[in-house]
């Protein structure tokens, strides 16, 4: 079944707003272990303005399932992911002053240097994936750098779902087929929530992780963070029925 791994970052937005340690992040992080997460996403930023790096410090010391490190891999990054050394560091291409992460890379024209990035990062035994737009070529172009999985950027599904799924849903299962005729992993992650996830995980059931955080962490306001954990692992438990 795909694994669920939630991004942590909002957490930390809400705490770093008052100052002070409320509410915590790591323990906010082993509570949804505890709740049934697969995994834990973070996505420390240059200007620290959420994630700061002493927290993935902190959240590798402590938790039991997957830690993912997403970032784009300016040198302090790439430090930060051989010090760390997580289950996956997954490479985002967005710039310093991005709100989110908006697009993938594109791995034909970065190819020399995606590949010597994933070459340090698969030689100190850390998965590497990279994040791509559902577009074949940049799939199978991540397998050419040398990645062993792709994210495939889902911002576009999820706003396309309410007009029309399929049409949505379409380029991805096509990227999918892509990964995986060319041997990597699957993960998606972006705007991804209870209302489109389903479907999602319905149509590439091969998909290995989701990354999930904005939407979750949003929704446990309403009903409460064990309950929303919940609630996603069943949207991934329905699509394998």
């Amino acid at each position: 079944m795909t694994k669920l791994s939630v991004n942590v970052n909002k957490i930390a937005v809400l705490r770093n707003s008052r100052g002070g340690n409320m509410p915590n992040v790591v323990r906010c992080s082993l509570d949804i272990e505890r709740f049934g997460g697969e995994g834990i996403t973070v996505h420390p930023r240059p200007d620290a303005r959420h994630i700061r790096y002493q927290d993935v410090r902190d959240l590798k010391a402590v938790i039991a399932t997957e830690l993912n490190i997403e970032g784009n891999p300016i040198p302090s990054f790439i430090d930060l992911v051989l010090e760390v050394k997580p289950a996956q560091v997954t490479l985002v291409p967005d710039a310093e002053d991005a709100i989110t992460s908006n697009a993938g890379w594109d791995t034909i024209r970065h190819r020399e240097f995606l590949q010597d990035v994933c070459r340090r990062f698969k030689e100190a035994g850390i998965r590497t994936s990279i994040f791509v737009d559902p577009v074949a070529e940049m799939v199978v172009g991540a397998k050419e750098c040398g990645a062993d999985r792709v994210e495939l950027y889902t911002e576009a599904y999820a706003a396309g779902y309410k007009a029309d799924r399929e049409a949505a849903i379409a380029p991805y299962v096509v990227a999918a087929e892509a990964a995986r005729g060319v041997g990597l992993g699957l993960n998606a992650g972006h705007d991804l929530n209870l209302e489109n996830l389903a479907y999602f995980a319905e149509r590439i059931p091969w998909c290995d992780e989701v990354s999930i955080g904005h939407a979750l962490i949003s929704d446990a306001l309403y009903y409460g963070l064990e309950n929303t954990v919940q609630l996603y692992r069943r949207c991934l438990q329905s699509a394998e029925k």
